[in-house]
């Protein structure tokens, strides 16, 4: 129809033979159209942009080196063949890196902005391998203790696989473990697991690796390794460990309060008695021994920290006199 209407507005093209061709025109142009629209099927916003600017920075190193006067003395023509080639030579070559880099190596030279539906948290939540492993993390998830965006570098989930083949029964137990984790992480409804593509071939270390994806995301890094903790805290990156977050949520016990005990076992001296609260603190009751097997009533006496948490020592409270 545009094309019927562009043979009418002009008079050389008013004839018969210029409306068909008109009609012709505008099917033409039409279809040029949805052949673009099906070549563009999945570039995303960001591979335009990342191609504009490779391209752009591609042509401004190609100016720069042909008026750097090394081609002064060379003919017009000679020159221009140069000239042609400078500007497609270094134009693609900059739209391949531009297009090879990942978003984090882009977004150092040109900081960009993430778009995100307002009903989705910002938070970034990045797991390595072992907090994974750990599963406590999908707890914390499945309880809203935790919202966000979960990352999983594929570095990481190539480490997972790796531990997962181990001849070792024990690290083969979990690595596949972890992978379950994971597979139960992405069936969660509560969060968007994503796995991340960026990589830093320089660095040998996972651990590396995840302190700089860390920190060039702004992500926060959860983690149960104490080295890894370390490191990330020296170099100012967000960090969570698992076991830190287990230890604030157990039972603060006072002196004087009196306790519902299953005791298990005996204790290490003579006359002691052993059993253990829901988070696996560990109760020493005194004159206990005999009482393995039963559920008691008991006062708690004293605390004693450890390097493995904290130990309750505690007496059998005496039946209140009728």
């Amino acid at each position: 129809m545009a094309g019927f209407a562009v043979s009418q507005v002009r008079p050389e093209s008013a004839s018969t033979g210029g409306a068909a061709w008109g009609c012709l025109a505008g099917f033409g142009f039409g279809g040029l159209l949805i052949a673009i629209d099906e070549m563009l099927k999945g570039f995303s916003l960001r591979a335009f942009s990342a191609t504009s600017f490779g391209l752009l920075l591609g042509s401004l190193v190609a100016l720069l080196i042909d008026h750097s006067g090394l081609f002064e003395h060379v003919d017009e023509k000679t020159r221009w063949l140069i000239r042609l080639s400078l500007f497609l030579g270094f134009g693609y070559i900059g739209i391949v890196l531009a297009m090879r880099s990942n978003k984090e190596d882009f977004s150092l030279i040109i900081p960009y902005v993430r778009f995100a539906p307002q009903n989705k948290p910002d938070d970034l939540l990045l797991l390595d391998t072992s907090v994974i492993i750990d599963g406590r993390i999908a707890d914390l998830i499945e309880t809203n203790l935790l919202e966000g965006l979960v990352i999983v570098p594929r570095f990481v989930l190539k480490e997972l696989q790796q531990i997962g083949d181990s001849v070792d029964p024990i690290r083969r137990a979990r690595g596949r473990r972890g992978l379950e984790m994971l597979n139960r992480l992405q069936r969660s409804t509560r969060v968007e697991v994503k796995i991340h593509d960026g990589d830093f071939p320089e660095e040998k270390e996972v651990d590396a690796k995840l302190v700089r994806l860390a920190r060039n995301l702004g992500a926060k890094l959860f983690t149960n390794d104490y080295n890894l903790g370390k490191i990330a805290e020296l170099q100012s990156v967000n960090l969570v460990n698992i076991h830190e977050v287990a230890k604030s949520f157990k039972t603060v016990l006072l002196p004087g309060e009196i306790l519902q005990l299953r005791i298990v076992r005996e204790g290490k001296d003579k006359g002691q008695g052993v059993g253990y609260l829901n988070d696996g603190t560990m109760v020493v009751v005194n004159q206990g021994q005999n009482l393995i097997g039963h559920q008691v009533e008991v006062q708690v006496q004293s605390l004693l920290q450890t390097g493995a948490g904290v130990i309750v020592f505690a007496e059998v409270k005496p039946p209140a006199a009728a």
